[in-house]
Formats: C-alpha cells, sequence, structure tokens
C-alpha cells in the first residue's frame, strides 16, 4: 500500500534521489456551467463595459491565458476537469454540449469526468459531445451496459501518459444522478467507494501507481472515497461547488485536503478559479509533496483575444433574446448557492411566489421551488432576460399537482434531509410556512407547518405547483410522482418569473419568515 511520506528524514532522503522523483502538474477545473463568457462577483452575466472596468471574472478566453501561463511554469502539466460543463447560460440552450466541446478542445484538457448536469438532456446529447471531443470522459460508478449511445464507449478509467510516466483517471459521478438529472431507464448508478476500489485495483495490476480520481460527487464524498479506498493518490473534486484554499477566507478547508496518502482539490465554480496542484511522486508511486493553490481568474488575467472574437461569433444568435429588458429591482435579488439551499432566500421567494401567483386562480395554494434549481442572483437594475435565464436555465415548466398534507410533509422533510451537503432538493415555498431543526435525525427535522395561517391538516388535499423536474421525482421528491391530476406542460418557469418581475417593477426583495431555522 502506498504511503505518504512526511518525515524529514524521508523527505531528505528523497531529495538527494532527484533523479527517482516525478513531478507533476494538475490543473483543473469543475462546475464550468456554460460560462464561456466573463461573470460577475454575483456568477452570472458580467457586461462589456463592467469587463473593461475590471470588475468581471472567469471567462474562457481569460482561461485559455491561465493555463498557458501556469503551463509555462512546468515541463510536465495535465488539464482536466471535475464535471458540469453542461447547462448555466444560454449558450448551453442553444448549443447544446457541441461549444462546450469546441472550448474544450481549444484548451486541450486531458480528461473529464461526467457530472449530473451532462445529463440533463439525456444520453443522446452525452453521446454526441462525446464524439466531439478529443479527449477522455468518464464514470466509473455507472453501468451503461444497457444503453445503447454510451455502452462500449463511456469508459470506467483510462491511462494517459505525461513525462514518461503512465497515469491512470478514473471518473466518478454522483450516486443519486437518476434523481438529479435524466439519464434515462437504461443507466444504473452506483456506490463510489466500490466503485473506485475496482478500477484502481484494475489500474494497479496493470503496472500503473500515479492514479487520479476525476470525481463529480461533492467535497464531502471525495473525503468518504479517500478514507475507504487505497490506491487513490488525487482526487480532482466537483458538485458541491468547494472552494479549498490555503489563502482565501471563504475556504471550506485547506488546498489540498490531505485525508490519509490522498490529497483533494477542488476549485470553485464558473471558471472564477483554475486549480494548480504541484505533485511529486518517488519512484514506487507514492506522495512526496502535494503542494498548490486556486489561481483567481479575475481582470489581472488578459483574454485571449481570438477567443474572444470566436465566443462573440457564437453569441450572435442570443443577443436579442438576452439583451431584452424585462424588468427592473431596486437591490440585488440573492440566488447564492449557500443561502438558497439552507434558508429562506430572496431569489426563492421571487421564484415561489411568481409560480402560485400564475397558477393561483386554479385553486392551487402552495409552491414548492427546489434550491438546486436557482442557480445565480440578479443585482440591482435593469433585469434582462438573459439574467432571469441565468438564474432558471433548465428550461423546465409549470406543473401542478394534488397531494395530500402527509404527502406534503414527507416532500419538506425531503427537502431538508441532506441540508448539511448544500444538496439541491432544500425547498424554497410559498402559499406555505415551516420551521426545521437541522440537528434532528432526517425525516423528523420539520414542524410547524402551516397553509393559509392554519396548520396542515395531514387528510385534507391541496393544490400544489413546482416545477416538472421536481413534480416527476428530481432531488429525491419521489412522493409527487403519484400525486393526482398532475399537469407537467405549464409555461416556461423562467417564461413565469420575468412576467412577475415586470408585473411588480420595480421589484423590491424580501423574506418574510416563511421559513424558519430552529
Amino acid at each position: 500500500m502506498k504511503r505518504f511520506l512526511l518525515s524529514a528524514a524521508v523527505l531528505g532522503l528523497s531529495a538527494g534521489m532527484a533523479s527517482a522523483e516525478y513531478k507533476l502538474t494538475i490543473l483543473h477545473t469543475n462546475d464550468f456551467h456554460a460560462r464561456f463568457e466573463p461573470i460577475s462577483k454575483y456568477d452570472g452575466p458580467c457586461g462589456a463595459e463592467d469587463n473593461t472596468a475590471g470588475e468581471c471574472f472567469g471567462g474562457t478566453a481569460r482561461l485559455v491565458t491561465a493555463i498557458k501561463d501556469a503551463q509555462s511554469r512546468t515541463n510536465n502539466a495535465i488539464l482536466v476537469d471535475g464535471g458540469d460543463q453542461f447547462q448555466g447560460t444560454l449558450f448551453y440552450n442553444y448549443y447544446k454540449g457541441a461549444m462546450a466541446a469546441e472550448m474544450m478542445n481549444k484548451l486541450g484538457y486531458d480528461g473529464m469526468t461526467v457530472g449530473n448536469h451532462e445529463f440533463d438532456d439525456g444520453p443522446e446529447v452525452l453521446a454526441s459531445f462525446m464524439a466531439a471531443i478529443e479527449f477522455p470522459i468518464l464514470m466509473s460508478n455507472a453501468d451503461v451496459s444497457a444503453e445503447p449511445l454510451l455502452a462500449d464507449k463511456l469508459q470506467k478509467s483510462t491511462v494517459i501518459e505525461r513525462g514518461g510516466e503512465r497515469i491512470g483517471l478514473i471518473g466518478l459521478t454522483p450516486e443519486d444522478t437518476d434523481e438529479l438529472a435524466a439519464p434515462g431507464d437504461n443507466i444504473t448508478f452506483s456506490d463510489p467507494v466500490a466503485a473506485v476500489q475496482a478500477e484502481v485495483d484494475k489500474l494497479t495490476a496493470d503496472g500503473v501507481n500515479k492514479i487520479i480520481v476525476l470525481s463529480h460527487s461533492s467535497y464531502a464524498v471525495d473525503q468518504e472515497v479517500a478514507a475507504n479506498t487505497t490506491g487513490v493518490d488525487v482526487i480532482v473534486g466537483g458538485h458541491s461547488n468547494t472552494l479549498l484554499s490555503n489563502t482565501s477566507d471563504r475556504a471550506e478547508g485547506p488546498y489540498p485536503t490531505m485525508v490519509g496518502n490522498t490529497a483533494i482539490v477542488q476549485a470553485y465554480a464558473y471558471g472564477k478559479y483554475l486549480g494548480e496542484l504541484n505533485v511529486t511522486f518517488d519512484d514506487d508511486g507514492n506522495i512526496t509533496e502535494a503542494v498548490g493553490e486556486p489561481i483567481l481568474i479575475d481582470a489581472s488575467v488578459a483574454e485571449d483575444e481570438a477567443t474572444v472574437e470566436r465566443i462573440a461569433e457564437m453569441a450572435a444568435p442570443l443577443e436579442e433574446i438576452r439583451n431584452r429588458v424585462v424588468a427592473e429591482t431596486e437591490e440585488a435579488i440573492s440566488g447564492d448557492r449557500e443561502v438558497c439551499r439552507a434558508q429562506e432566500c430572496t431569489m426563492g421567494n421571487l421564484i415561489a411566489d411568481a409560480m402560485l401567483a400564475r397558477v393561483a386562480d386554479q385553486g392551487i395554494q402552495v409552491a414548492i421551488q427546489n434550491g438546486g434549481g436557482i442557480r445565480a442572483s440578479i443585482d440591482a437594475g435593469e433585469v434582462t432576460m438573459g439574467e432571469v435565464l441565468t438564474v432558471l436555465p433548465f428550461q423546465n415548466t409549470l406543473s401542478t399537482f394534488e397531494v395530500k398534507g402527509s404527502t406534503l410533509i414527507e416532500a419538506l422533510e425531503n427537502g431538508v434531509s441532506q441540508i448539511e451537503e448544500g444538496a439541491g432538493r432544500f425547498p424554497q415555498v410559498a402559499g406555505m410556512s415551516y420551521a426545521f431543526d437541522a440537528s434532528a435525525e432526517p425525516g423528523s427535522r420539520v414542524s410547524d407547518v402551516m397553509i393559509g395561517g392554519e396548520p396542515i391538516d395531514p387528510e385534507a388535499t391541496y393544490g400544489v405547483v413546482s416545477n416538472n423536474y421536481v413534480r416527476n421525482g428530481g432531488d429525491g421528491y419521489a412522493m409527487f410522482k403519484t400525486a393526482m391530476n398532475p399537469y407537467d406542460f405549464g409555461p416556461d418557469l423562467a417564461d413565469v418569473t420575468a412576467e412577475y418581475l415586470a408585473a411588480n417593477a420595480p421589484y423590491k426583495p424580501y423574506t418574510d419568515g416563511r421559513i424558519t431555522v430552529k
């Protein structure tokens, strides 16, 4: 079994045998979500004037420069991605995976794992993306043998060569991807620990002793995988949008986070950072050093002009849609991930209020919006359709249905069951209020549920509006799949929200205590 060699004596000995050392720089991104253009501090669109003023971050054109700069600091680097290139802006809505493939090929990626959002439009779009990319995309913890579009094409692991050494890459995706996306009925997902260990054993038997897991499974799961497997050297993470850093006061852990012999890294999301981990191996594949820090892709990083021009060309068909001003807001509307997946947030209230207002004349009493469907904030001032679509990019439709009060309570329990993980199932609501205690056992956290100012009646029937993703069981809301009188084909949620904003302009964001944290 590999050992992480930490003692000064061992490090000194290793330094004296420099010829046996192998140094590798791992450059990495995750959860890019089609942010090809620069983003604002809210992770949404950043206009040309603000970009010129130096107030924007990220964008593929800056990543081109940042990657070249990082590669110039080493003679041995790889570039990998932790999943979720798909979904998030109009670019994905219009081009699906084609633009991601073009830009990733341009950046020169060496490998990627499948994220849950790579399945948002089913295996078909993932398959076409795979046909266009010039590097392997991997997924170890799923059986795709019954899916003709992916069978014998989507590998669990692979081996690449760099600097005369063989490096094993293993892919990992969320075990609950069938709840988070639309992979179809032909793919089954399995335990990440067992899947990774099986691939490690296979690679080790083939003589590979440097193994990197590309994991779209969250910081918490990555730590579990590291603690319960042997032979994994590095885990490049994603899914939880975690910033790991040794310098930022917003970091959720050190970069890298060491669990046993395994170095775990993640670089937030949306192309705002480029991860840069420098690893030294001895001749037996043991890590003797793992150091680095994510690089903030701010205005100090120059944009590659050819890439700017190409993205502008691809943006042309989208301009009319996204530049249309639909409303005005007095203050910024917060769609911050850490807030909207843990407590009442102003964007959650806006969306849930908009949903309920649209169908209130149908006898609908309550609205539920999953926090994970809220993807960005909106700053103060004019609101464009492009901004609304960045917040709500999934083309979900309004779904109306009826369930008993007991089912609504079950749904709320599901919604707060994974709050420790920042799961997207957290329920933002309208027409109702509830309290929850995160310290209680999952399944018994919710209390004080009120509808229309009255305590919820478990035996009564209530009219509910949500989005079609939640109504069909997404984010663990399986209890809604058998709802009474379902209709999943209402208007697009982004259009509903834009129209509500317009009708209430200038909009004033607010919270009113509809969700209480005990």
